[in-house]
């Protein structure tokens, strides 16, 4: 298959749904964790649902068609080096990116992992705060507030780099991962575009219900907490 002279298809479908649900899920679970009381529960629903597609894209990043893969784009430090003195960029992240898009899958991991055990000591709680010890919930909760700290930090320099390869390199980024396509000029000569067709979407939707059933079981192990004064 041939790539024309406008577009080559770099980002399948799934994984361009996964970037856009995380994005709803990261500004759901920061506003309601700002308003907080009632709408907590939407907090750790969010949260929850983050859990669930940063496991997707975990797994996607092995089993995902050719740009989603670790394999793909993850470099090492010469890699990094000899774009930053400006060598080409390959298809999909540069090597630079890759290091952005690992460090913000790892602190939102943690974020979603460590939110399971908290507690704000007053009405709401993580489904798995009832199994650890108080103290192991203790260190998670503020674990979990400090990496807030992190996260915006991270999703702000994010944010920086998309609108300075828009502005200066003229990269259009978003566009990109809305419509999977990147200019044919901003790829190598003879990039071969990414498999997007009806057996990737099956192997996705069978991947999503399987992290579904395994963030709702998680969910099901929540122990009640007692708001008894007695």
């Amino acid at each position: 298959m041939q790539n024309n002279r406008q577009a080559v298809l770099i980002w399948d479908l799934p994984t361009r749904l996964f970037h856009w649900a995380l994005v709803v899920c990261i500004v759901g679970a920061f506003v309601t964790v700002k308003l907080g009381g009632l709408y907590m529960d939407w907090h750790i629903r969010f949260g929850c649902a983050t859990l669930g597609l940063l496991l997707f894209r975990l797994i996607w990043g092995f089993i995902g068609p050719r740009y989603a893969r670790f394999s793909q784009f993850l470099r090492g430090p010469a890699a990094v080096a000899r774009y930053l003195k400006g060598a080409a960029a390959p298809a999909g992240h540069n090597p630079l990116g890759a290091l952005s898009v690992l460090a913000l899958l790892l602190v939102l991991g943690f974020q979603a992992v460590s939110g399971l055990f908290t507690s704000d000591d007053i009405m709401v709680q993580g489904p798995l705060y009832g199994h650890v010890a108080e103290a192991t919930a203790g260190a998670m909760t503020s674990w979990h507030k400090l990496n807030e700290w992190v996260i915006i930090g991270l999703v702000a320099l994010h944010m920086l780099a998309v609108a300075w390869y828009a502005l200066v390199r003229r990269k259009r980024l978003v566009r990109a991962i809305i419509t999977g396509k990147a200019d044919a000029r901003d790829v190598p000569p003879g990039t071969p575009p990414a498999d997007n067709g009806a057996a990737v979407w099956l192997r996705a939707l069978l991947l999503a219900a399987m992290v579904t059933g395994l963030v709702l079981w998680i969910r099901s192990l929540e122990i009640a907490a007692d708001m008894s004064f007695s």
